[in-house]
């Protein structure tokens, strides 16, 4: 019996959703992408949510919006997805990596405001494995300098800095529902969140290919034109509906997760008491949302040997990101700021555990067993 890092989230009412959009003739905006928007903008209170075709997507669009070009310059981490570096790098702007936290894995606030120069435009605080970064000090960094906060929250749903939820804390925030991620819209997936009024009606037509073909659909004006610069940053119906009937469980999928990840930090705490690895912490402010569970090892040699015998005891875990400052893009079109004190190590040393909605409990407990002898043997 093998187990494996993930599986994608299936609740079964997908299907009969999928199929009224299909035989209904709307494959393209309808109502289903309508009440999915409907249902962020109320969860985050977000003033606009727009449904897209990725996260990736998301942070392009947000970077267009911010009329980032040649020459700016975006604070991010380096431990994160190409995406988070790629929105930015593809408007000509320079990303200028700043290293994170051992704790969480986020960027580290207290570093920020070293690595502001002249030429910064924005800040784009990514939430690792779903635990919030210091948003009240980044934001308080923001106004300070006149910066935009783009929250990269692509595991972030359903997690929340102080009761807020993560994405709707920033200028905007953006979601991922990749078939990895909490919940998805069919595989791939992704929702803007635009929390500031100045953005609102530009949003709009730069997602609809730089036309205002939704206020055309809502009947505010009689034709549709191109206003400005866009791109075709609309998902399907088909997609919007598969969402939609998870959005409607996505307390339960939440509590199911959180439970599974709990469980995982309650059984390993010996373990980590005894030197064999850190377990992720979350710190006072923050409600996470189970996505990620991971293992601090000590060195990259201690982590392939974990890898290769939890495989051996057929537990599939993973490592995770490479350090983009030191990927070949990111040494020709980014550069660090500051010590790399973290970033690299915590790198070399994450373990990813298996963690799903679909987990029974008798086999995340084989994966307990299996994780136990390993770090035993």
């Amino acid at each position: 019996m093998r187990i494996p890092f993930n599986r994608p989230l299936c609740l079964g009412t997908e299907a009969d959703a999928v199929g009224e959009v299909l035989t209904s003739g709307q494959l393209a905006e309808g109502k289903a992408i309508e009440a999915c928007e409907d249902w962020f903008s109320k969860h985050t209170g977000a003033l606009r949510a727009l449904l897209v075709p990725s996260c990736t997507h998301a942070l392009e669009l947000a970077a267009l919006l911010a009329d980032i070009g040649p020459g700016d310059e975006v604070i991010m981490p380096s431990y994160t997805f190409p995406s988070t570096a790629n929105a930015f790098v593809l408007r000509g702007a320079t990303p200028v990596f700043v290293d994170i936290r051992s704790d969480t894995c986020n960027l580290d606030e207290s570093l920020i405001e070293a690595a502001i120069t002249p030429r910064t435009r924005a800040i784009v605080p990514v939430h690792y494995a779903g635990v919030s970064c210091d948003m009240d000090a980044i934001m308080a960094l923001a106004d300070k300098y006149g910066l935009l906060v783009i929250e990269d929250a692509a595991q972030g749903m359903m997690a929340s800095w102080h009761g807020r939820p993560l994405g709707s804390i920033g200028h905007f925030g953006a979601y991922s529902f990749h078939a990895t991620k909490n919940y998805t819209s069919g595989g791939e997936g992704g929702v803007l969140l635009v929390n500031d009024v100045r953005f609102v009606e530009r949003a709009e037509i730069m997602r609809e290919k730089g036309t205002n073909r939704s206020a055309f659909m809502r009947g505010q004006v009689d034709r549709y034109s191109w206003q400005e610069i866009g791109s075709s940053y609309v998902i399907s119906e088909v997609q919007a509906a598969c969402l939609g009937a998870q959005l409607q469980q996505a307390k339960h999928v939440n509590d199911v997760r959180r439970g599974l990840w709990n469980r995982y930090a309650e059984v390993f705490t010996d373990l980590e008491r005894a030197g064999m690895f850190c377990l992720p912490k979350v710190p006072e402010g923050c409600h996470h949302n189970g996505h990620i569970f991971y293992l601090l090892m000590p060195s990259l040699a201690a982590r392939e040997a974990l890898i290769a015998s939890l495989a051996e005891r057929g537990v599939s875990a993973l490592s995770h990101y490479q350090p983009l400052h030191s990927s070949p893009a990111g040494r020709r079109r980014g550069r660090f700021h500051g010590e790399d004190r973290h970033t690299s190590s915590i790198s070399e040393g994450v373990v990813r555990l298996p963690i799903y909605y679909s987990l029974e409990e008798d086999r995340q407990a084989l994966v307990i067993r299996a994780l136990k002898a390993a770090a035993s043997s």
